[in-house]
């Protein structure tokens, strides 16, 4: 066991232990001065300080560290390289003075000559390792080269065609320089220079045969099968890079070529050429991904895949209808997925399945424009709600006939097979892993997306079908619904199951889809009444059904109580349209329907006492709340219906505040609209002096908020005293702004300062701000008059300058300001 001294010695121990500590402390500190002088006192040495631990050190003389010394090599380098270039120099200047007094011979005995001493000079320059003199010298013999081909081109065969004799000294200054490099290993250059000039021979000899566009393809697909078997098979890599960037250029521009002559064959038999050499193309970029790693390979993989594609469904689309082209390349993009158990390795087969990919959502994003069109069309029903049936089919009605539906008929065939592959992947997964082997690895998340994928993509298809085959409009409206009711009823029940991912997904379809039909339902009365009443239906069986799990126990997830409260409030939106259709229906006016909304707010103030508690009980209370503002803005047009339906809000809100969790809003909102209901009906009625209907409200409230204080002194003022006084100093002090005499100004601000001073007495909160704020205004409008005289008299320059002033003096006294406003607010806020 630990020994632990009494508290005596051990506060001893810690006394001595902490003087030692300061004695070095002392001592360090006298160093640092000392060293510290040395530093800032230049001269002989200084002596230590008196009780200095360390003593000093003496003063050593600066060293001088001697320079490196030179490379040789690295000068012989230097000096040979400035001798190149001095040669070179003159070489040009040699060439620009005497080369037009030499003839063509003599040309080319110089150039001659330069070439072979160029092509010389590097081997020797290697064997004393001048490696960098010997790559520049090289570099300048390539170009020589050239110019000597030219230069025998002009002497040997004038009268031959440029781009023949072109491509012939092409491919053999490619050899010439394949052989050079592989003579002198150690050079860089000749080697990626006999790669890049392979490149030209064959395109020069199609271009001096002014071939057609598809031998310039399989000109480009040779030169680029040469590529790839360089850069499969030697090693260097340099080479290697520089045979795989001529092979993306020149095999990119084959396939591209060969795709636009395929695109735009007439016949089958037109189309056998271009695919053949699609077919090429893709086999040489198979044999590159074989070999090639795995970023390579995958790439190689997918414009393999591509390449097929485009070969054989440019063969099949040159026989069928033009709007059914984008299905042929989807097909064959699925059927290229076989490719995956071939022995191509695992980067190969996964640029397959990219490649699959990328033809499956070119195909689905071509359907993207008509269904676009089929879910903004219904937009344009708002300017003619009513007007009746269109005549002319679902496009019309949709305002999508200006669409070209010839070529985009196939959409929805399109989006329902991607579809049923999708729902079919999501279904058979396990199974379709197996089948792929290790090509494929998604991720754990990868099944969720492509079954969330399958839903929307059916409902899509489904959706435009309508329009692709120009149905009635009664039977779009009746598609839409029915296709609204499965995709919802697939949301519900896979909500309640627990799967969310496709669930979501569905759900927001048919969000989407139930705003589509209820637009598309407001040019026709028969159809608004039919489609929102189904819609009200089909929303509060969904509420109710998502209010358990499908095992019957309470509680649904996060997921279905978002989706469970979204359908609630869609349901009362609902109710409020086929109210305010009713209305419209009996030939209401605007101001005589306004009341009928308010059945709405009642029922769900009724449905929220029956949910209480629950979630969605006050979403559903503030949409139906919601509905009384398009009811107040109908009745705005005439004051007394104003105040009924100002009065039946009172009503609701205060029924709402008996309940206690809803109280402390609620009460407050009954208050102000039953103010409002009775200032409207005061204005309505053309009364000039409110006061005379306010008082006894005012005396009767304040009398029972004296007794509600005395019964809880911790009752607020503003619940006590706040309803009734405002009852009457709000609309006295409307009329005492349009009144042009003074005696209900004086009387208001005398009413007010009265207020005012007992709120601040008896330290009363309500009192004081409402005092305050309706004396403040009073007052401002008694002196506004001689405000606007003074303004008008000053000079234009005094109003800026005051406003500086007490910017100024506000800036100055900043802090002093916000004391006093926070202890204002601390003071308020300590009133009741």
């Amino acid at each position: 066991m630990e020994h632990l001294p009494p508290p005596a010695e051990e506060l001893a121990l810690l006394d001595r232990e902490l003087a030692g500590l300061d004695l070095r402390r002392s001592q360090l500190l006298q160093r640092r001065a000392w060293l510290l002088g040395v530093l800032r006192t230049p001269g002989p040495s200084v002596t230590a300080p008196p009780g200095s631990a360390v003593p000093p050190p003496a003063p050593r003389p600066p060293v001088r560290l001697p320079a490196p010394p030179v490379r040789s090599g690295g000068a012989q380098n230097v000096l040979l390289t400035l001798g190149g270039l001095l040669l070179t120099v003159a070489a040009i200047a040699f060439t620009l003075v005497s080369w037009g007094h030499m003839g063509i011979s003599g040309r080319t005995a110089v150039l001659t000559t330069l070439t072979l001493a160029a092509l010389a000079a590097p081997a020797m320059l290697l064997r004393r390792g001048l490696t960098a003199t010997a790559e520049a010298l090289a570099a300048l013999a390539s170009v020589l080269m050239v110019l000597d081909a030219f230069a025998l081109h002009e002497v040997a065969a004038p009268g031959t065609g440029v781009l023949g004799f072109a491509a012939s000294a092409s491919a053999v200054l490619s050899v010439l320089w394949a052989a050079y490099g592989l003579l002198l290993g150690r050079l860089r250059l000749p080697l990626p220079a006999a790669v890049l000039i392979a490149q030209l021979p064959l395109l020069f000899w199609a271009f001096a045969e002014r071939a057609d566009a598809l031998v310039f393809s399989a000109a480009l697909l040779t030169t680029a099968a040469l590529d790839c078997a360089v850069a499969v098979w030697v090693k260097r890599v340099s080479v290697r890079v520089t045979a795989c960037a001529a092979l993306c250029v020149t095999g990119g521009a084959g396939l591209l070529v060969a795709l636009l002559r395929s695109m735009t064959a007439d016949a089958p038999s037109g189309a056998l050429a271009p695919g053949a050499l699609l077919l090429a193309g893709s086999a040489i970029a198979l044999s590159g991904a074989r070999r090639a790693p795995a970023a390579g390979a995958v790439g190689g993989g997918l414009v393999a895949g591509l390449a097929a594609v485009a070969a054989v469904a440019s063969v099949v689309v040159a026989g069928v209808p033009g709007g059914w082209t984008v299905p042929v390349y989807l097909l064959c993009g699925g059927a290229l997925l076989a490719g995956v158990r071939a022995p191509l390795g695992r980067p190969a087969g996964q640029g397959l399945v990219w490649a699959s990919g990328v033809v499956t959502a070119g195909s689905v994003l071509f359907s993207v424009p008509p269904v676009a069109g089929s879910l903004v069309g219904p937009v344009s029903q708002l300017g003619r709600v009513w007007a009746g049936a269109p005549q002319d089919g679902a496009r019309s009605a949709l305002g999508a006939a200006g669409l070209p539906w010839t070529e985009m008929g196939a959409a929805p065939v399109i989006l329902l097979v991607v579809a049923g592959a999708f729902a079919a992947g999501y279904r058979w997964w396990e199974g379709v892993l197996r089948w792929t082997g290790d090509v494929l690895s998604p991720g754990p998340s990868a099944r969720g997306a492509v079954g969330a994928m399958a839903p929307v993509l059916g409902w899509a298809g489904l959706t435009v079908l309508p329009a692709a085959l120009d149905v009635s409009y009664a039977a779009a409206v009746a598609v839409q619904l029915v296709l609204f009711a499965v995709v919802f009823a697939v949301a519900v029940g896979g909500l309640r199951r627990g799967t969310t991912g496709a669930a979501l997904t569905a759900s927001a379809c048919g969000a989407v889809g139930a705003a589509d039909v209820a637009l598309l339902s407001l040019a026709s009365e028969p159809a608004t009444y039919a489609v929102f009443g189904a819609l009200l239906v089909l929303f509060t069986a969904a509420a109710v059904a998502l209010g358990t799990s499908a095992t019957g126990s309470p509680g649904p997830g996060r997921a279905a109580a978002a989706v469970r409260t979204v359908a609630a409030c869609a349901a009362v939106g609902c109710a409020v349209v086929l109210t305010g259709a009713f209305g419209a229906s009996l030939g209401l006016p605007a101001h005589r329907a306004a009341p009928l909304l308010l059945a709405v707010p009642a029922v769900t103030v009724l449905l929220g006492a029956r949910l209480k508690a629950r979630a969605v009980a006050l979403p559903v209370e503030l949409t139906g709340g919601a509905a009384a503002v398009p009811a107040i803005g109908m009745a705005a047009g005439d004051l007394p219906f104003l105040a009924l339906v100002l009065a039946l809000c009172g009503v609701l809100a205060a029924g709402t505040a008996l309940r206690a969790e809803r109280r402390p809003v609620a009460g407050y909102l009954a208050t102000a609209l039953f103010l409002a209901a009775s200032w409207v009906r005061l204005s309505a009625s053309g009364v000039s002096s409110p006061e005379a209907y306010t008082l006894p409200v005012t005396v009767a409230a304040l009398v029972i908020g004296v007794l509600r204080r005395r019964r809880d002194p911790a009752a607020s003022s503003w619940t006590a005293y706040g309803a009734g006084l405002a009852a009457t100093l709000v609309p006295a002090l409307v009329a005492a702004w349009t009144d042009p005499h003074w005696l209900r100004p004086l009387l208001l601000g005398t009413a007010a300062l009265v207020i005012t001073l007992a709120g601040a007495r008896w330290r009363l909160q309500a009192l004081l701000v409402l005092g305050g704020a309706v004396l403040a205004l009073d007052a401002l409008h008694e002196l506004a008059p001689y405000v606007v005289q003074v303004v008008g008299a000053m000079p234009r320059w005094v109003a800026p300058a005051l406003a500086g002033a007490v910017l100024l003096a506000v800036g100055a006294t900043y802090e002093k300001r916000l004391r006093d406003a926070r202890r204002l607010r601390n003071a308020l806020g300590r009133m009741r």
